[in-house]
C-alpha cells in the first residue's frame, strides 16, 4: 500500500474552495487540470454565472505533453482585470507540458503567486515539496 502524501494543513491546493475565495476577492486565479478523458468534472457550472456576468474570465487550454500520449486539459478562471494571470500560467504550463521544461522551485513560487497565495504560505509549500523529494538534485 502506498502512503498518500498530503500537503501541510492550510497550504497547498484550495480544493473545493476556489469559487468562495475568488468571490471574496482573496484569490485572483483558479485552475483545474487533468488528463483528457479522465472523468474528473471541473466545477465549471459553479463558475458559469460569474463568467456570464463578467465577474470572471474563463479560458481553456489543451496541452500535448512530449513525454506522455494523453493530452492534458486545463480550465482557468480569473477575476475580471486579472486575465494576465491566465496568460502567465499558460506560458508556465506550455513549458512544463509541451517543451518538457519540468517544474522547479522558482516555477512553484511563480505558480503560487499567480494563484494568490501569501508569500509565507508559498515558502511553507516549497519547504514541504523539497522535504518530500519532489526536486531531487
Amino acid at each position: 500500500m502506498t502512503e498518500e502524501i498530503l500537503p501541510p494543513p492550510g497550504v497547498g491546493p484550495h480544493e473545493d474552495r476556489e469559487l468562495e475565495l475568488m468571490l471574496a476577492g482573496t484569490k485572483p486565479l483558479a485552475m483545474f487540470g487533468d488528463a483528457v478523458g479522465s472523468g474528473y468534472e471541473f466545477p465549471e457550472a459553479d463558475f458559469a454565472p460569474y463568467v456570464a456576468d463578467g465577474t470572471f474570465v474563463r479560458r481553456e487550454m489543451i496541452y500535448r505533453p512530449r513525454r506522455q500520449s494523453v493530452p492534458v486539459r486545463y480550465v482557468y478562471f480569473a477575476r475580471a482585470g486579472e486575465a494576465w494571470r491566465i496568460d502567465a500560467m499558460h506560458k508556465i504550463h506550455k513549458g512544463i507540458f509541451e517543451r518538457g521544461d519540468g517544474s522547479s522551485i522558482e516555477t512553484e513560487r511563480r505558480i503560487g503567486r499567480l494563484l494568490g497565495y501569501a508569500e509565507p504560505d508559498i515558502e511553507v509549500w516549497i519547504a514541504w515539496i523539497e522535504s518530500h523529494g519532489f526536486f531531487r538534485t
